[in-house]
């Protein structure tokens, strides 16, 4: 993408682009004097820098990601949880390293029945997590693979799972990790899109509401609860 194409992707003024990349503080490199961005690496970059955004900049983010996706859910309308299911959620969570979270996390994937291809995806999101850990500093981390999957499932997918105490997972840190989120979309946009309306659904009371939850009907109405409440105030 040109300088120009980076900022109305991500919805930022040109000269700020500019400024920002001149800085290094962007994923481009000048081609012949001019900047060139990866698609791929501005998807890594916006995941990785999603959870620093405050509220008005996810909401900016999350509609226009949602403008042109894959049409799965209105962007007016319920996006995370549309996307979890009762058999993708594990309250009593049993990994015990980073490689088994992995693991155990698509052979939950696998329970929802929207799984095609488990080893591909296992192989995917631990790629993923070679780069940089998905751990964030609230407690909770987003496995998912580095670029779309639509040919892994039968559709869009987040599994959620909680474990009683809680682990090193990578988080800036080194802040424990005891809630996992693996999201799995067909599209880079979707992707994005979910991905901040889940950061506006985690904030700080939501996370530690979560951890007091007795079952997976109780985590799900309560993650509902809260993104209805995002909605109204996005209005």
């Amino acid at each position: 993408m040109s300088l120009e194409e980076f900022a109305k992707y991500v919805h930022m003024d040109a000269r700020e682009v500019r400024r920002l990349a001149d800085r290094d503080k962007l994923p481009g490199q000048k081609v012949g004097g001019v900047w060139r961005f990866n698609r791929a690496r501005v998807t890594e970059w916006l995941q990785q820098e999603m959870h620093t955004h405050d509220e008005p900049r996810l909401i900016e983010l999350e509609t226009v990601m949602g403008s042109g996706t894959n049409g799965a859910v209105n962007d007016a309308g319920m996006v995370v949880t549309d996307l979890i299911g009762l058999d993708g959620i594990d309250v009593a969570f049993a990994a015990k390293t980073r490689a088994s979270v992995l693991r155990e996390l698509v052979k939950l994937a696998d329970r929802t029945g929207l799984l095609y291809d488990g080893d591909g995806l296992l192989k995917a999101v631990e790629e993923r997590e070679t780069l940089c850990s998905t751990a964030l500093p609230i407690g909770v981390a987003i496995p998912h693979p580095r670029q779309p999957m639509p040919y892994v499932s039968a559709e869009p997918f987040i599994c959620v799972a909680r474990m009683s105490s809680g682990m090193v997972f990578g988080a800036p840190k080194g802040e424990l990790t005891r809630i996992f989120f693996l999201i799995c979309c067909h599209d880079d946009r979707y992707h994005l899109h979910v991905l901040a309306r889940l950061m506006r659904v985690l904030d700080g009371d939501t996370v530690e509401d979560l951890l007091h939850t007795e079952t997976r009907e109780e985590l799900l109405e309560l993650l509902m609860a809260k993104e209805k409440e995002v909605l109204t105030r996005k209005k």
